[in-house]
């Protein structure tokens, strides 16, 4: 089993412990960010303005975007 270990100097660097600690949570945030998006764009009522929607489907790719850029995906998460 491969195994891996970050260490941090915490006077310096507690920061990016924090962040590292905490990516899991961030992950999850994003995930249910996305998928906000997906079901206010999917299930958009009738009187729900197309450009409404339209800034919806944009936000959700800019997110996807650059997540890919940053070689980060949601298959990561599950």
């Amino acid at each position: 089993m491969a195994k891996a270990i970050l260490k941090f100097d915490l006077d310096e660097e507690s920061n990016d412990f924090k962040l590292a600690v905490n990516a899991k949570e961030i992950m999850s945030v994003l995930w249910e960010v996305d998928q906000e998006l997906r079901n206010k764009t999917k299930y958009a009522s009738d009187s729900t303005n197309q450009e409404t929607v339209d800034a919806l489907i944009s936000i959700r790719d800019f997110l996807r975007e650059s997540m890919s850029d940053k070689s980060i995906s949601f298959d990561m998460y599950n």
